[in-house]
């Protein structure tokens, strides 16, 4: 397994077991350490900038410190290490619809089903669903069904550490980071299973990265046609934006075929 001291899941353990959460890296984007708790978010991020209400209206906060996109209106794309298997569970809470987690029109809705990847045992394949009670109302999230997309510059966004050990955030924030073909990443991770891992990063000077907190939210950019499509999933790394050390990301257009059956299989 990646989950190692040095491979780190992207993951905050806010529970017994530590689970993983979507926000962006230290770097990526993050309030200034001088910004109060509660506090509106100041011009001072780190690498990334505050979104605005409604601009990435997917994105999701889960209860066990993940993030994850909408897959479907009742259906979450996270990670696989974000949960614990598959099954029946009412235990986890979706928060949509807001930047700001203590917005009061914040919408939130509990898991019903967890669908974890068959397969899974800490090495690729980094993907998992979570079927909600009921619909948000709320623009989804389209995923790659191939991988002409997987190149160019990407955006991350999330709720997580704003720095390597650091806090979780009130609110969303969005960075973004250059690809970073299988070949060099493989030199910084030889254990990178090329296929189903994507990278991305500042390899010369870091400083934009996802980070603890950041599992399971997506990483995407726009088509051809100028719309939005998730190519990948927070999933681990070392440390959070070192230099010579991109993020790794579940590779989403491997696992497209897979993911819509899995969807269909929930009643998505």
């Amino acid at each position: 397994m990646k989950n190692t001291v040095k491979h780190l899941k992207r993951a905050t353990a806010l529970s017994a077991v530590a689970l993983a959460a979507f926000s962006l890296s230290p770097s990526a984007a993050s309030a200034a350490p001088d910004d109060k708790p509660g506090a509106a978010p100041g011009s001072k991020v780190v690498g990334g900038t505050p979104a605005e209400q409604g601009e990435f209206p997917f994105m999701v906060r889960l209860s066990m410190g993940c993030g994850g996109s909408l897959l479907t209106q009742d259906i979450v794309l996270t990670a696989a290490h974000c949960v614990d298997g598959s099954g029946k569970d009412t235990s986890i809470t979706a928060t949509a619809g807001v930047v700001d987690l203590e917005d009061p029109a914040a919408v939130k809705v509990n898991s019903t089903e967890i669908l974890q990847a068959p397969g899974y045992n800490g090495t690729g394949k980094d993907w998992a669903l979570i079927k909600l009670a009921k619909p948000i109302d709320q623009p989804t999230l389209p995923i790659a069904g191939d991988d002409s997309l997987n190149s160019g510059d990407f955006t991350i966004a999330g709720w997580g550490a704003d720095k390597e050990g650091g806090d979780q955030q009130r609110y969303l924030l969005k960075a973004q980071v250059p690809f970073v073909d299988d070949a060099t990443c493989k030199s910084a991770y030889p254990d990178l299973v090329e296929g189903e891992e994507l990278c991305a990063g500042k390899l010369d000077t870091g400083g934009v990265d996802t980070c603890q907190g950041d599992s399971g939210g997506p990483m995407f950019r726009k088509d051809d046609s100028g719309n939005l499509v998730q190519v990948g999933i927070v999933s681990w790394g070392d440390g959070c934006a070192r230099p010579g050390k991109p993020g790794v990301y579940t590779e989403v257009s491997t696992f497209a075929s897979d993911i819509k059956a899995a969807a269909d299989k929930l009643g998505g």
